[in-house]
């Protein structure tokens, strides 16, 4: 129970990688604010919890918008008074098209949601973690840090390789109050995501590669787990990694340094 006495905001958490790092970080002892746009989607995860003697607090929110973080943390606050483990998990894909297809108000829901998202999570906490110095991870991607062979999915790749820039100069600027800011960066998981992308005319600008093989070298082309992903956050999250700030950690079984 590493992380008894902790707090932890986990958004995203209704599926995926967030629910499977809300529920382990409950394991491991810490009380777990489960943020996700509707309630429906944090039920099963908030239960699951509290089913296995865990705390969990369910808030509705919209990451990208200013109002509805701000009351979140608020919420946070008056329940458990404390702050510790920032997990900024939320994003969503987008729309994957050719950039001159890709249209304006696309590139900002993706920009809204994926940066300003990260960057509402982490700013309306801060107060919390400055009391008493805590850890804050960022769900980037391969996608914009080491892989630029998804063509169509410009938007998306800028968000995730403005995360990585948002986080050094975060870890910098609150070093001073022993706030980390780390960033992980997963490759083909297992997960929800890929069912709220919309790919639209790519055959025509994609480049035609083959990988006979698969894609992830370390597991002949499986994808990974959110579980596995959620042991990087743990880590990251925990005493083990007091020294760690301002980095990225890749978690794709080799993918990104093949496809690049």
């Amino acid at each position: 129970m590493q992380l008894t006495g902790k707090v932890a905001l986990v958004t995203g958490a209704g599926s995926g990688i967030g629910k499977a790092a809300a529920q382990l970080l409950a394991q491991s002892g810490a009380k777990v604010a489960a943020l996700g746009p509707t309630e429906d989607e944090l039920k099963q995860t908030v239960e699951q919890i509290q089913q296995q003697d865990g705390e969990a607090l369910p808030i509705v929110a919209d990451i990208s918008q200013p109002d509805q973080m701000q009351q979140a943390v608020q919420q946070i606050g008056e329940r458990w008074g404390q702050i510790d483990i920032v997990f900024a998990n939320a994003g969503i894909n987008g729309v994957w098209s050719p950039l001159e297809e890709l249209a304006p108000a696309e590139w900002d829901k993706t920009l809204n949601t994926n940066l300003k998202g990260t960057f509402l999570t982490v700013k309306y906490a801060i107060p919390y973690l400055k009391q008493r110095g805590g850890s804050v991870i960022i769900t980037s991607s391969v996608n914009g840090t080491r892989m630029f062979s998804n063509t169509g999915a410009t938007a998306y790749a800028c968000s995730k390789a403005a995360q990585v820039a948002f986080s050094k100069m975060a870890a910098l600027e609150l070093a001073k109050y022993k706030v980390r800011v780390n960033v992980i960066c997963p490759g083909a998981i297992e997960t929800d995501i890929g069912e709220n992308t919309e790919q639209r005319d790519l055959e025509h600008v994609r480049e035609p590669v083959e990988y006979p093989e698969g894609k992830i070298p370390l597991t002949d082309g499986q994808p990974g787990s959110s579980e596995q992903v959620a042991q990087l956050v743990l880590f990251l999250a925990s005493e083990a990694s007091t020294h760690i700030t301002g980095t990225e950690v890749w978690i794709d079984g080799g993918q990104s340094l093949l496809q690049g």
